[in-house]
Order: C-alpha cells, then structure tokens, then sequence
C-alpha cells in the first residue's frame, strides 16, 4: 500500500493536520496529568483487612475533589482529584518521624490523631498514631486553602474502620 504524498491531499486536510495531532497530543497529556503510578504499600497481615474497608468506608469526594484512585488499582491506596492530587496509603511502615514524641504535636481531627511532617516540596504528609494500620494522607502544596482541610473527611473513615491500639 503506497502512501500519498502531502501534497496531493486536499489544502484543508492538510492544514488542519497538524494543529488536529498537536491537540490530540495535548488531550493525550492532560488526561494524564495527576494520575501517575502510586505505589501500593504491602501491609502486615493484620492491617490488610483493616485498610480493605478503609478502602470501602472512604468518601467519593473531598472537598469537592472527586475521588480518583492512582494506577495501579489497590485496596491500599486512594487519591481525590485535588490539584495536585491528594493521595491516601494505608498499612505503611511506621515512619520515623513518628519516634520524635509523635503525640507532642500531633492534632486530633474527629478521634484520629495524626502525626505530620513536611512532604519536601511545600506539602505534608500526615500519619496516623496509635491505630493497628498506618494510614498516610500526603497533602501536596496548593491542594486545599488550608493544608489540613481533608483530614475530617478521611479522619471519620478511618476512626470507623481502623481501631486504636498497636
């Protein structure tokens, strides 16, 4: 099968071309924008049921932030639709942040205490002390008006779903 020259076909198909390929592309770019790879942590056995309804007791929206989970697809993970993503790990390893006296600074939010740190690029990352699975809710800067504003929401799931005690 030959292929025809460019300049054989006609003037409006070949000037609508290119700006149609650079718009698909764009269009191909923003839709994956934000819904990038998040690893899945591998929870101890005992956490596993525990962040599986986790997974079935969170909201569909933060905010206004649609729920949308990262690839690949995981019980262990969540992420909502902030700009940028707001993204929820649970049965991760106990950080070690948590061993500078995690509960002198940690504010409680509806029940659930929660550990914080600077995430290294304007944002923050909270994990929850004194429950039997490790939840992390990494916040990036810009998310919300206010850093912590997703917290309820997501604290409420997880005082449901996750029991204190280690």
């Amino acid at each position: 099968m030959a292929l025809s020259r460019p300049s054989s076909l006609p003037a409006p198909v070949r000037w609508l071309a290119p700006p149609a390929a650079l718009l698909g592309c764009g269009l191909l770019l923003l839709g994956n924008l934000g819904s990038g790879d998040v690893a899945p942590p591998v929870p101890p056995a005992g956490a596993a049921p525990l962040c599986a309804a986790l997974d079935r007791a969170l909201p569909q929206s933060v905010q206004g932030h649609r729920r949308q989970d990262p690839s690949p697809a995981s019980p262990y993970t969540a992420a909502w639709a902030s700009s940028p993503r707001t993204v929820l790990r649970c049965g991760i390893a106990r950080p070690d942040y948590l061993d500078d006296d995690p509960l002198a600074n940690a504010p409680e939010i509806n029940g659930v205490q929660w550990g914080f740190t600077s995430d290294g690029a304007g944002g923050h990352r909270f994990v929850t002390t004194l429950r039997r699975a490790y939840v992390e809710v990494t916040v990036p800067e810009g998310a919300y008006p206010n850093y912590a504003d997703p917290l309820p929401a997501l604290s409420d799931a997880v005082k449901a779903t996750v029991p204190e005690g280690l």
